[in-house]
Formats: C-alpha cells, sequence, structure tokens
C-alpha cells in the first residue's frame, strides 16, 4: 500500500470502527501530547487504554496503565503509536501479536519495514496522522 496518501474515506471508516485505542506512550503530563490526545478520545467516546512502562499500575483519565500491548487484558482495535518511528517497530510488532486491527502511527513517526510486517499481517496501518487532527477535520 502505498503510504501516506490515506483517503478520507479510508481515515473516516477507521475512526468510526473503533471503539478501544491503546495509546502506547501515554504521559501523565498534561503539557505532553500524548495526554491531550488522550484526553480528546475519551471525550470522543473513545476507550483508550494507556501503555508506558513507567507508569505501570498507576490510574490516568480512569484507565488502568499497562506496561506492554500484550499486558492489556481487553481487546484492542487501534494501537496509537506515540513513540519515535525505530520505536514504532517494536510496538508494530506488538500489535500484530495481540490481534489488533490498526496500527496508527503519530505526526512525525514513520517506519515502512514495520507498516509492511502489519499489512502482511492483515492490519490497517496509518503513519504520520494525528487522531485529535482527523476527527475534526472530517466532521466525525
Amino acid at each position: 500500500m502505498a503510504h501516506m496518501g490515506y483517503s478520507d474515506q479510508q481515515l473516516r471508516d477507521i475512526l468510526s470502527n473503533t471503539k478501544t485505542i491503546a495509546l502506547v506512550g501515554a504521559s501523565q503530563k498534561p503539557h505532553r501530547d500524548s495526554y491531550r490526545v488522550m484526553a480528546y478520545l475519551q471525550q470522543q467516546g473513545y476507550r483508550v487504554i494507556p501503555v508506558n512502562p513507567s507508569l505501570e499500575g498507576q490510574v490516568l483519565m480512569g484507565e488502568k496503565v499497562y506496561a506492554r500491548l500484550d499486558d492489556v487484558p481487553d481487546t484492542i482495535d487501534l494501537v496509537d503509536i506515540f513513540r519515535n518511528s525505530e520505536a514504532a517497530g517494536e510496538v508494530t510488532d506488538e500489535a500484530i501479536q495481540v490481534g489488533a486491527k490498526v496500527v496508527w502511527m503519530q505526526l512525525g513517526v514513520i517506519n515502512e519495514a514495520a507498516a509492511q510486517r502489519a499489512e502482511k499481517a492483515g492490519l490497517t496501518v496509518i503513519m504520520d496522522r494525528c487522531p485529535k487532527i482527523e476527527i475534526p477535520r472530517l466532521g466525525l
């Protein structure tokens, strides 16, 4: 798949069909983008499960924080990655292992090799986009 050229319909379908999001790289600091995006997604009605090994076991915005994706006991529809492009590879591999449907890499996060692995495993991949920007732009 040609990455970066996502249709509005594809993004709309993903965001409309997603219920549970694992946000990897979640922060407890309100000035961080991951914190603001998590809060926004919760306000939009998504269940957002924070994933961050340094915050494991704490509660962030009403949700228990897990160290890794495979620690999350619930079904994950979409994995939102707030890590650098290199680290996104390992997170993508975890997303494949846990059976997520979508890997979504945040603005500036691009890992073509990881995207190819995920797509080969049947996942949809979005890179270098932010759902907090796409949701209002698409009128969702």
